[in-house]
């Protein structure tokens, strides 16, 4: 099948975003045959992302919000604004004991393979994720079993009472896909075996995917016929991508980007999004609370936002964000002030040689590091900086190889409460244990947090973890960002989600051109 003038998206992004950008790198979405009535392209949507996938497109990764924001894969329940649960796969759910809860599946769903939507088929989409090596986060400290009930429903069990099961529910890591999805050694592919609007046709390795209108969707039928994915890591070419047309939506424009784009195709979303400082407390000098009180004294906030953001973020007093609305009032307490009046008083720094590590993956952060090193050294610290793009550089982080390392962290991106990342960032058991944080008191904290069902006293409880975490000083906070969105004129109905799950959607249409 010839390509359409709408397909060729990488060969126009490349000539255009070479003028600027040497580094840009683009790769065409492949013809894929489409079931949709609008196969020759008409219709389609283009988009730009910033990170390519890191695991195949599994959605026991990180990956697994690729697939939200596409509308590929669906979980069992989503989430309204609030952060409460709501009907997806799932149209009823009861606790019916204090560690079980019958989940009543939605008929009439289909797999993109053909294959209908069963107990089974959810029980084996669980299964995979509770038994995985690593789990995903959202099942940090989480023992999860499920089983057929009947003929249309599932139960799910936890080792203790778990208050946030439909929340978990949510997490497009938790997203159920046909059988033909799950091989031997726990591979994962998730072609063709979503349940959502669109359906994921072909990936090209890191650098594109196609997807295609679902004529079968359980509900209203997409109004584009198709995606088009590029991965795109540098931030120069994205916005090239904006500016001159040949991209239709285009995921995080650089604020240094944005004086060059048209100011009615940007759209600035608040994010649940920090900008973080780790310090390794397990060793090196950081192993001391005394010098994380240094780094942190020596953090100049506003310089940062205002030298690398352009005014484009808000600084920050703790973890939580402006995008989590209760969060600063409870943090004005007596008794968060008192947690952190056990903080260690900063020590005299003099050649204190550190390792500090970031990505390139958010044009931002290679600048942040920058303006880091000299407010750092300024303190009496020696800054070696190592920059690579994050796919190079995880492992090494988690793996506590640096000193310090700056990260953009999302906070509520997995269950809508922001104690799982908590759980899984600062716990002595957590998988993202960047800072390699193992505190009795943090975890007392998170213990007690995720103990108390949703509401106002569970609110209380994980801002008193919040403290417990800020008085170590192994995580600094610096900045709350709003990521910049980028919609071209000819398209509608793109979702501006703080919790970055949602983005094209079937409501999400372009005009022809």
């Amino acid at each position: 099948m010839p390509l359409s003038p709408r397909r060729p998206l990488a060969g126009i992004l490349l000539a255009s975003a070479l003028a600027l950008s040497a580094s840009g790198c683009f790769a065409a979405s492949p013809d894929a045959a489409s079931e949709s009535t609008s196969g020759s392209g008409a219709g389609r949507i283009s988009l730009v992302m910033l990170q390519p996938p890191r695991s195949g497109l599994t959605p026991l990764s990180d990956d697994a919000f690729k697939l939200s924001r596409w509308s590929a894969a669906e979980t069992l329940v989503t989430l309204d604004n609030l952060g409460d649960a709501q009907p997806s796969l799932a149209t009823a759910w009861e606790q019916v004991a204090p560690t079980t809860w019958r989940v009543t599946l939605r008929q009439g769903v289909m797999f993109h393979d053909g294959t209908a939507l069963t107990p089974e088929q959810v029980v084996g989409s669980l299964t995979a994720a509770a038994s995985a090596s690593p789990k995903p986060r959202i099942l940090d400290g989480v023992s999860l079993a499920a089983r057929a009930d009947g003929p249309d429903a599932v139960i799910i069990t936890t080792a203790v009472e778990d208050p946030l099961v439909p929340q978990r529910l949510s997490s497009p890591q938790l997203a159920i896909l046909a059988a033909s999805a799950y091989s031997a050694g726990g591979v994962v592919n998730p072609v063709n075996a979503g349940t959502g609007p669109f359906r994921l046709t072909t990936v090209d390795g890191t650098t594109a995917a196609t997807l295609e209108r679902f004529d079968g969707y359980w509900g209203d039928t997409a109004a584009a016929a198709g995606i088009d994915v590029s991965f795109v890591p540098d931030g120069t070419a994205r916005a090239a991508a904006l500016r001159t047309g040949t991209a239709d939506v285009v995921e995080a424009v650089p604020v240094g980007q944005v004086g060059q784009v048209d100011p009615d195709l940007v759209h600035e979303v608040p994010m649940p999004r920090t900008n973080t400082l780790y310090l390794n407390a397990q060793k090196g000098p950081f192993a001391d609370p005394a010098v994380r009180a240094a780094a942190r004294a020596a953090i100049d906030r506003a310089a940062i936002i205002s030298g690398v953001y352009e005014g484009r973020a808000d600084g920050a007093d703790g973890l939580l964000g402006p995008a989590i609305d209760w969060a600063a009032d409870l943090r004005t307490s007596d008794s968060y002030a008192g947690i952190l009046r056990k903080r260690a008083a900063p020590a005299p720094v003099d050649g204190v040689r550190i390792s500090l590590g970031t990505f390139t993956d958010r044009a931002e952060l290679p600048e942040v590091a920058v303006q880091l090193e000299q407010q750092l050294e300024a303190a009496g610290f020696v800054v070696e900086q190592d920059v690579r793009e994050y796919q190079f550089i995880e492992a090494d982080a988690l793996a506590g190889a640096f000193d310090a390392f700056i990260l953009s962290r999302a906070t509520v991106l997995d269950s809508g409460d922001p104690a799982a990342y908590m759980v899984s960032d600062f716990s002595c058991g957590g998988s993202f244990t960047i800072s390699q944080l193992c505190s009795a008191d943090v975890d007392a904290a998170l213990a007690r947090a995720t103990a108390i069902p949703a509401g106002d006293q569970r609110r209380t409880a994980i801002m008193a973890a919040e403290a417990q975490v800020m008085a170590t000083d192994a995580a600094v906070p610096m900045l709350h960002e709003r990521v910049i969105q980028g919609e071209s004129s000819r398209v509608t109905g793109v979702e501006r989600d703080p919790r970055e799950r949602a983005l094209i959607t079937n409501k999400t249409s372009v005009s022809a051109q």
